[in-house]
């Protein structure tokens, strides 16, 4: 991760080697977050390109953290459902 932009209400962070799924999970979680006024991300390149990710809060790397928290949590829980239907074919 590389910080493009970051001061008291804006962040803007490059995510090296990731894709659509993880920033797109972000910006979603993000946004259900009152303190953030806006996320989005943008891959300039779609083949070479890194992605982006535009966050505008009241405390920008908090938000950030509670939102990664969020989807750890998220990701763990529907592990857990999965769980006992791994062996199955």
């Amino acid at each position: 991760m590389k910080i493009l932009k970051d001061t008291k209400k804006e962040l803007e962070i490059e995510i090296t080697g990731e894709t659509h799924t993880l920033c797109n999970t972000l910006r979603k979680t993000l946004m259900e977050d009152e303190d953030v006024e806006a996320a989005a991300y943008v891959i300039d390149h779609p083949i070479i390109g890194e992605p982006k990710l535009y966050i505008k809060a009241k405390n920008p790397r908090k938000s950030l953290k509670k939102a990664a928290e969020t989807v750890k949590s998220r990701c763990d829980e529907f592990k857990n459902l999965i769980e006992p239907f791994k062996d199955e074919k």
